[in-house]
């Protein structure tokens, strides 16, 4: 078989064409030299050249690429104006931007082309336009194809190269063939990319830079297997436009993703408790497979019988899980206020119809918090029959009352995932929880985590600081308000009211923004100052606090926040950047991937990215200025900085301990002022104990812990307690 046995189209459009499946399947499957010019290079281009490529892999083919560097108005200035060599400058803008894999679906095909390169069966060549001393970017676009028979197919257009060219992103294609009346314009598209390849173009310049491809192999070969089954599991298999009825076949596990033994006991155990339980898993150890793999298991029992409804609580987080659930094979309506989708809610009120009348078998919808809470969601939630799962990620939440009444009980089937299922210091919240959710069907703790080499080992250094005289007068204020606001109930349990939760809130921020932190930050930077990969986080509101609004950090944290990016960035002449909710998505990609790279940004000053489900596994070195006394979220925090990464063999953590008044103080204090400050210093004892536990240096933390104890005049057994925060 060759070439002229396919059915061409003139052109394809994925607005009305499967641009894969209908073009480039069938035709790289007969191809035997595949030829590619694409505008930009990134890793978003590398995994657009691998739609349908197996097919010419097992054909023993090869690959030419010739791609652009995306060029900053600052890094064409600088080359232009003979500031940095032009080679130097290129270099950092490629590897600038080869990002980090989402999920296993982008890593198994970024592997596969670092073995195609390692095999010399792909080669990368990149373009330039250089005239009269200037240098720009290149902009073509281009593709052809070779078969056995040297029948030639040409095509050209606005091709898919976006962050992931296996979705419904628009592409249009025009297509040629050598043997047709358009063999004139088939050979002129192969001369001028000859042209280009061979470097004889006019006022183009294509070089090759091997120090790019060393570094594609660094990053994305994890095994030197040349795996071509990969398009059988591609999510984009008849991948529907946004705007179209959505219709799935249904969740299964992804071929190229091999469940952990205790993953798979964490489903056996769903499932014997008639798949109602809870998933208490650390983070970075694969909660979303295993739900997802849950998942796929149910729907298998329940005969290819399963309404799926998928909670989690910020909108990025929605995009994170819908990459995932596309990797499973659902295709689901993406429901929150700016959703891509714009007529989800027709969408969702047509599925949950279809569902009940038995005219289709299956749907998944992913909400936020906030969606799935209003009424219109509510109400259609209310009207489904048979066969429904309820998956909630980040469950704790939903021991808060304004959530908690959103967990509807005719729902059957039920999973809760955590790293912190526990709610600090609400107890009837927690309850609620376990009333719904049932048991935990698993707990994987940090420990086991590191122990089984799932996150990085770490080294943790306590760092104490001390409260000003203005800031303690403050804190012993609020302490004495919070108390007046407090009561108990008959069976003796404490209550806040909304005021003292406000008064905690705001003597937490005291905590989190002493002053003496900022000179503290900058002599322990000084050593740090020629390193990369380093977080600073600031900031005590949380996801919990009852004034927190996502976005919008409050006064005191943008306060600390810049005036550490100041200290950082003017002081030490370090490159930095903030990293807050405020920047969109595609920003903090952008930032995440200079990050990991490591030339032009040194560190990272964040607020909250740590408890928000932000991935960025490229931390080594972390200054935490703000923690929490919520043993759960510290956590929760902690195994952010802990996933892993190329070449992170440990990170480093060094925890900012306030205490109310410097140790070498206390004697000067009255007791009556130690006494209503000891809490403080207790909670602070107990997060030092939880750190060190597990580290490498588990025995570096006992002497601060024990000049504390001596000068506060704390017992050693109170230590193991619980300190309720109100005191």
């Amino acid at each position: 078989m060759s070439f002229r046995d396919i059915e061409l189209k003139p052109e394809y459009r994925s607005k009305l064409d499967n641009v894969i499946r209908d073009f480039y399947n069938p035709v790289l499957k007969q191809a035997v030299t595949y030829k590619r010019a694409v505008e930009f290079f990134s890793s978003s281009a590398l995994l657009s050249l691998t739609a349908g490529i197996c097919g010419l892999i097992d054909n023993s083919g090869s690959i030419q690429l010739i791609a652009s560097p995306r060029l900053s108005p600052e890094d064409v200035e600088a080359i232009n104006d003979g500031i940095r060599r032009r080679d130097e400058v290129i270099k950092e803008a490629l590897i600038r931007e080869l990002r980090e894999p989402k999920g296993k679906f982008e890593e198994a095909r970024l592997n596969l082309l670092s073995n195609l390169i390692a095999a010399g069966r792909l080669e990368i060549k990149i373009a330039f336009l250089e005239d009269d001393n200037t240098v720009g970017m290149f902009h073509e676009k281009l593709g052809l194809m070779y078969d056995r028979d040297d029948n030639i197919i040409a095509f050209s257009g606005s091709m898919n190269e976006s962050a992931n060219a296996f979705t419904s992103n628009y592409e249009a294609i025009d297509v040629f063939a050598s043997w047709t009346q358009d063999a004139n314009r088939v050979y002129t598209k192969q001369s001028a990319f000859n042209a280009m390849w061979e470097d004889y173009e006019p006022s183009i310049r294509v070089m090759d830079f091997p120090d790019v491809k060393d570094e594609i192999l660094r990053r994305y070969r994890v095994n030197d297997r040349i795996d071509t089954g990969l398009d059988d599991d591609s999510p984009a298999e008849n991948t529907a436009p946004t705007d179209e009825p959505v219709a799935s076949i249904g969740p299964m596990i992804p071929v190229h993703v091999h469940m952990r033994l205790y993953q798979m006991k964490a489903i056996e155990e769903w499932t014997k408790r008639n798949y109602v339980g809870i998933f208490d898993m650390a983070t970075g150890t694969g909660k979303t497979y295993t739900a997802l793999a849950a998942v796929s298991r149910l729907f298998a029992d329940k005969h290819q019988n399963l309404a799926v409804m998928i909670i989690c609580p910020y909108q990025h987080l929605v995009e994170q899980w819908k990459e995932d659930i596309v990797a499973f094979g659902m295709k689901p309506i993406i429901c929150y206020s700016a959703s891509p989708q714009r007529n989800w809610r027709e969408r969702l009120k047509t599925a949950v119809t279809s569902f009940n009348l038995g005219v289709q078998n299956h749907f998944c919808m992913v909400a936020t918090n906030a969606t799935f809470s209003i009424d219109y969601v509510q109400d259609l939630i209310a009207k489904l029959k048979g066969n429904v799962v309820l998956v909630v990620d980040e469950a704790h939440n939903f021991g808060a009352e304004n959530l908690s009444h959103t967990l509807l009980p005719h729902i059957p089937y039920r999973l809760a995932l955590s790293a912190t299922i526990d709610r600090h210091g609400d107890p009837e919240g927690t309850q609620k929880l376990y009333d719904y959710f049932g048991e935990k069907c698993i707990e994987y703790t940090l420990k086991d985590a590191i122990d089984n080499d799932m996150l990085t080992p770490y080294y943790y250094h306590p760092i104490p600081v001390s409260l000003n005289d203005e800031e303690l007068g403050n804190y012993l204020d609020l302490t004495n308000k919070i108390r007046k606001n407090i009561h108990a109930d008959k069976g003796g349990a404490i209550k806040l009211s909304e005021y003292a939760k406000m008064l905690l809130i705001k003597r937490a921020r005291i905590v989190a923004g002493a002053a003496e932190k900022i000179g503290t930050l900058r002599r322990l930077m000084e050593d740090y100052k020629n390193d990369n990969q380093i977080l600073i986080y600031c900031g005590a509101t949380t996801m919990h606090d009852v004034d927190y609004q996502e976005g919008k950090p409050p006064i005191e944290e943008a306060r600390q926040i810049d005036i550490v990016a100041g200290m950082l960035g003017n002081d030490l002449a370090m490159r930095v950047t903030k990293f807050t909710s405020e920047e969109n998505a595609e920003e903090r990609e952008r930032i995440k991937a200079d990050f990991a790279e490591g030339t032009h940004l040194q560190a990272l000053v964040a607020i909250r990215c740590l408890d928000e489900g932000v991935n960025i596994p490229s931390i080594r070195t972390a200054f935490i200025m703000a923690s929490s006394t919520n043993p759960k979220e510290y956590v929760q925090r902690r195994g952010r900085v802990l996933r892993k990464f190329h070449g992170k063999r440990h990170a480093v953590i060094f925890d900012f301990i306030t205490l109310p008044v410097a140790l070498d103080e206390v004697r000067n204090y009255d007791l009556d002022v130690i006494e209503d400050v000891k809490s403080l210093a207790k909670r602070e004892i107990i997060r030092i104990k939880d750190f060190a536990a597990i580290a490498e240096n588990p025995f570096d933390s006992d002497s601060l812990i024990a000049e504390i104890q001596r000068n506060y005049d704390i017992e050693n057994d109170i230590i193991t307690e619980e300190v309720e925060e109100y005191v």
